[in-house]
């Protein structure tokens, strides 16, 4: 299907809100959790999820969701996630991802990491304006979702895992190495605005956008960016600064 009819695909409402919820779980999600989450009957939700899957939206596949197995399990389940391929629609036609490969190719080959590390700071500093670094991780979410990150907000280690807050929903994660493990509260993304071009140049798109977001949020504020790479995520994180550790 083209890219163009998948994403018209999205104009029926409960189709959309379907869409968005399988997206923000960022994991399976079953018929009648999705049919909860978007408000409808089951049977519609199936229907819709088997129409976005046709398209390309979605993936599908079974499992049991009782957590058990052999005899009286159950029968298995459908089961829906995001599909990993990417969907755009450029009216005229433009081919802005071989423009950037071609920019990062030349870039990495040139040794130029250092100079597009300080031109993306600088671009984060301009993207924040005259405004104070925030001061915060619910504001740092709403400004992530608005700039396409999907960002979610995850609770310090040993309790419990996410909070399973969402600022809207494959993002990266195979470029930089971290820093050693993440305590207390951070926000992760699961989404990479760069995704395709940082696929074929890890180090210098995910120092990019590290430092783009380090010119965002600041590098002395309340919040700090930093490497932490997790597979299907974007490689950075966002968390307090030590300077506003209690």
């Amino acid at each position: 299907m083209k890219d163009i009819d998948a994403i018209a695909m999205l104009q029926d409402p409960v189709r959309r809100r379907l869409y968005e919820y399988v997206v923000a779980q960022g994991r399976e999600v079953g018929r009648n959790e999705a049919a909860e989450g978007a408000g409808v009957a089951r049977t519609l939700a199936a229907h819709h999820l088997d129409k976005l899957t046709e398209a390309g939206l979605l993936e599908s596949g079974s499992r049991r969701l009782t957590g058990r197995s052999g005899p009286g399990a159950g029968r298995p389940a459908k089961v829906y996630t995001r599909a990993a391929g990417e969907r755009a629609v450029s009216l005229p036609g433009r081919d802005y991802r071989t423009a950037a490969e071609l920019l990062a190719e030349a870039a990495e080959e040139a040794g130029l990491d250092a100079g597009l590390t300080a031109a993306a700071r600088r671009r984060g500093e301009a993207l924040r304006g005259s405004a104070e670094p925030c001061g915060g991780l619910d504001e740092a979410m709403a400004i992530l979702a608005a700039r396409g990150y999907e960002p979610r907000l995850e609770a310090a280690e040993g309790d419990g895992g996410a909070e399973g807050e969402d600022g809207g929903a494959a993002g990266d994660g195979g470029g930089a190495e971290g820093e050693g493990a993440v305590s207390g509260a951070v926000i992760r993304m699961r989404n990479c605005p760069f995704h395709s071009v940082a696929e074929a140049f890890p180090p210098l798109v995910c120092g990019m956008n590290l430092a783009l977001l380090e010119g965002l949020f600041g590098v002395d504020g309340p919040l700090r960016a930093r490497m932490d790479a997790r597979p299907g995520e974007c490689c950075v994180v966002i968390l307090a600064s030590k300077n506003n550790e209690h």
